[in-house]
């Protein structure tokens, strides 16, 4: 079950409350939507706008549509539309009756503009794109008008069917409307309606010759859906007044109203569309769903649970300005999230090999471990054999080093290993380079889950791997994609800033053997070491694969 949107400010849903309490409509009747243009995956920022729209849907009892708004056919896909439809229901919405498109309405869409042109309010313009630019003016200077702003309606009528039926290049004709070239708001400076564009179309294939633009068709797609609250983020505001002036001179069957909100904008994250798709095409990420990418595809293959992100989602303010989020306050729903539902289990990431000479060659014990310290998870088996993994970081040969310093394995004191025996390391063998590579210790029998004789006192806990049972891994251990806070502000190409250390491979590692039977995109605490998930597509028996969700701790906050 979906959480609602949000539980702190949110001023849309006053609105809904307001209009619900004058009359305007009853709470069953509230309608929103979800208008993605499929020309790339959804990203977090996404995710906040999936949140808000049907979860106040949801929360009133009324309906939110899912809307592709592919009215530019050359930089959208069926791959894109799949995707999308698939992270909103991965998040935990269902939209109201059947996938909605603005291609749906096409041919109505072509029937508006003919009555704008019927009314005068339509024109078919020729300049080209850098003199229509001209003409346009300033902010602070009015524009001029088209030399071709009053032709005739039967002459423009004449010219729209032309552009419809292919008989003009692509940018030689536009269709605009007639509203105010001195207009202090540069989105009514006649703004484009039609663009001649000769491209096969994911739904219509090669029906069109021409696309209506977003401004165009987005009110008239509200209207024709009996949408009653429009949510649109904050770059949109000054499209506003466009979009009720098409409601105003069109014969439309309903009136929304549209509303602006901040975006979501996090530190140490890219969310343009176009900046994602560069990473992807110059293959700096593996694909959108790479776990470094802030796409809810990369979330989702990262370990980041549908539940995490709606709690995130829903602690955040729907504002009416802009501000950035800290990715830590992201990281810290995530943690918190995954602290409360992932089991407890045990990988060695840089193994360090421990052989205990007093425990039988060939012998097997298996230990029982809970697989969550608070939860009700229930219980897994760890075997325990002659042989057994640590990590190499968790060993020191000096055994001068107090136990304030180090609270891990030293030669001549004891440790106790997790769920386990409490172990002395008595000697050590080295490669040529002089490196540790075999550690023999003694254990101290009957010591699992019972305090050692008196005397001897372990220094801590240190997690392992049975070295013939466990089952070798590869394990991704991932970081933030970019290294400074602001990647795409200032003048450098935010390429430059990408973390060369956002991605190890470690394919060395060893693992619980109950972990290589995991199913993919199961969550995991490798105790000590972080939050894993097995790879949603990586991930088998014979060839386990998991990758780092995100740290025990904020690591981040010691470097910045």
């Amino acid at each position: 079950m979906s959480k609602p949107e949000s539980h702190v400010t949110n001023f849309v849903r006053d609105v809904i409350e307001a209009d619900i309490a004058a009359g305007k409509l009853t709470s069953e009747q509230v309608v929103t939507r979800f208008p993605p243009e499929p020309n790339g995956y959804l990203h977090v920022g996404h995710a906040k706008s999936i949140c808000l729209n049907f979860g106040l849907a949801q929360s009133f009892g009324g309906q939110c549509n899912l809307r592709f708004d592919d009215t530019n056919p050359g930089k959208e896909d069926q791959e894109y539309v799949d995707a999308i439809m698939e992270d909103v229901r991965w998040l935990g919405f269902q939209w109201a009756g059947e996938v909605r498109y603005a291609s749906d309405y096409f041919d109505q869409f072509y029937a508006w503009a003919q009555e704008l042109i019927g009314k005068g309010l339509a024109y078919v313009c020729d300049l080209s794109p850098e003199q229509a630019s001209e003409y346009r003016g300033w902010a602070t200077q009015p524009g001029k008008p088209s030399p071709f702003r009053e032709r005739s309606a039967e002459e423009n009528l004449d010219l729209l069917e032309r552009m419809k039926n292919g008989e003009f290049d692509e940018g030689s004709r536009v269709l605009r409307a007639k509203i105010d070239m001195a207009s202090p708001n540069m989105n009514l400076r006649d703004p484009i309606l039609y663009r001649i564009r000769k491209q096969s179309h994911h739904q219509t294939g090669d029906k069109w010759c021409i696309y209506p633009s977003y401004d165009f068709s987005h009110g008239q797609e509200d209207a024709l859906e009996g949408v009653t609250h429009s949510i649109c983020t904050l770059e949109f505001a000054d499209h506003r007044p466009l979009y009720e002036w098409f409601l105003e001179n069109l014969s439309v069957p309903a009136k929304p109203r549209q509303y602006e909100f901040g975006r979501l904008n996090l530190d140490y994250t890219v969310t343009s569309k176009r900046k994602l798709k560069r990473l992807v095409d110059e293959n700096h990420v593996a694909g959108w769903d790479d776990p470094r990418m802030p796409t809810i595809h990369g979330m989702r293959r990262r370990g980041f649970s549908a539940r995490a992100i709606r709690n995130f989602c829903g602690s955040l303010p729907v504002a009416k300005s802009d501000g950035v989020v800290s990715i830590a306050q992201f990281e810290s729903a995530v943690r918190d999230d995954l602290d409360k539902h992932a089991p407890r289990a045990m990988a060695v990431l840089n193994p360090l090999k421990l052989v205990i000479e007093n425990y039988a060659e060939g012998k097997q014990e298996n230990l029982k471990a809970a697989n969550h310290p608070k939860e009700d998870m229930g219980e897994r088996e760890l075997p325990f054999t002659r042989e057994i993994y640590i990590d190499a970081s968790d060993f020191n040969e000096d055994s001068s080093l107090s136990r304030k310093k180090f609270k891990r394995l030293v030669l001549g004191d004891y440790v106790r290993l997790r769920g386990a025996y409490v172990i002395k390391a008595n000697r050590v063998e080295h490669n040529a380079a002089g490196e540790p590579t075999t550690v023999f210790c003694e254990l101290v029998e009957n010591t699992v889950g019972e305090d050692p004789p008196e005397g001897i006192k372990p220094r801590g806990v240190i997690h392992w791997v049975s070295a013939s049972a466990g089952v070798k891994a590869t394990i991704r251990v991932y970081d933030r994609l970019f290294l400074n806070a602001s990647p795409d502000k200032g003048e450098e190409d935010f390429l430059t800033h990408i973390n060369p250390d956002a991605l190890k491979i470690l394919d060395n590692c060893w693992i619980e053997p109950s972990l290589a039977t995991a199913a993919p995109e199961a969550s995991f605490q490798f105790e000590r070491e972080g939050y894993f998930v097995a790879d949603r597509f990586d991930h088998s028996a014979s060839a386990p694969v998991f990758n780092m969700t995100i740290g025990l701790r904020d690591s981040w906050s010691d470097k910045v």
